[in-house]
């Protein structure tokens, strides 16, 4: 296999999208862009054909020179798009992919009984539609056959991300790992807009009047850890200010969860002060 193989993406979806356009920049020859049906898939998968200079298919050809096979499917449709594929090409000597952070490459399995060398490649980074983000610098976990690996990590290497090995067994909090860090840290982000509405703050507001102290915290994080950016109340040990919030959470009962269950994190992980009474304060009331 050459040093840039050439590649045929399976779906069209976000993480796709960026993925096709990064490894073009890249130098990687886009052969095709795959769906398994016709409609919307198959306009956006025209779309981003065009963007990378490659064809759009409805299917699987018998003939394809692309030596890499990377599919950017859900989770729930790897397994089934790898067996309904499977039977269609020549898979010997080739390299099948997929980008689930949650799953192993043995859901390629029915491929790499076809000759094929396989692996699960998943950047940790997080893929919206109006959003193609570089992958230059992104982590990718890496697992599989160590043909696939091999490959994997060049091409990795080649994008500008940092490829590093895990177990299969690992992949499950990986997964939960990469979920707190974006989806779930959305949802807090969500949360606070509701805590803003009962302040008397629109959600436009809050999202504009956030993102000075939501990047500091960030940046305080990266240059010197949890523990070093962790500030307010609880990290003072300030009780008195802990129930106030939590009385007036009570209007937004969600969000009093949620406080509860960080509030109780943060006695757990970082430093603080007055620990015993904030967790005498955070016990439910009878």
């Amino acid at each position: 296999m050459g040093a840039k193989p050439r590649i045929a993406i399976v779906g069209a979806g976000n993480l796709g999208a960026a993925l096709a356009i990064s490894l073009c920049r890249a130098g990687y020859a886009i052969e095709a862009v795959i769906t398994h049906s016709r409609g919307p898939s198959l306009n956006k998968a025209r779309k981003l054909a065009k963007e990378v200079g490659a064809l759009a298919l409805a299917g699987m050809p018998v003939e394809m020179a692309a030596e890499v096979i990377w599919f950017c499917v859900p989770d729930a449709e790897i397994a089934h798009s790898a067996r309904t594929l499977a039977s269609t090409l020549r898979w010997k000597g080739r390299v099948a992919i997929h980008s689930s952070g949650a799953l192993t490459s043995d859901e390629l399995s029915s491929l790499r009984k076809w000759g094929a060398a396989v692996a699960s490649v998943h950047p940790l980074m997080t893929f919206v539609r109006r959003s193609r983000p570089s992958l230059a610098g992104v982590p990718f976990a890496l697992e599989g056959d160590t043909a696939a690996v091999r490959i994997a990590r060049r091409m990795v290497k080649d994008l500008g991300g940092h490829a590093y090995t895990i177990r299969k067994t690992e992949k499950g909090a990986y997964h939960a790992w990469g979920t707190f860090a974006s989806p779930l840290f959305t949802a807090l982000l969500a949360t606070t807009e509701q805590v803003a509405a009962a302040a008397g703050v629109t959600p436009k507001a809050a999202r504009r009047r956030m993102i000075p102290i939501l990047l500091q915290t960030l940046a305080n994080y990266a240059s010197f850890d949890a523990a070093g950016a962790f500030s307010g109340p609880i990290a003072r040990g300030d009780v008195d200010t802990v129930k106030r919030h939590l009385r007036v959470l009570r209007e937004v009962p969600a969000a009093h969860e949620v406080y509860v269950s960080l509030a109780r994190a943060a006695l757990g992980y970082l430093p603080g002060k007055n620990k015993a009474a904030l967790q005498q304060a955070l016990r439910p009331s009878r």
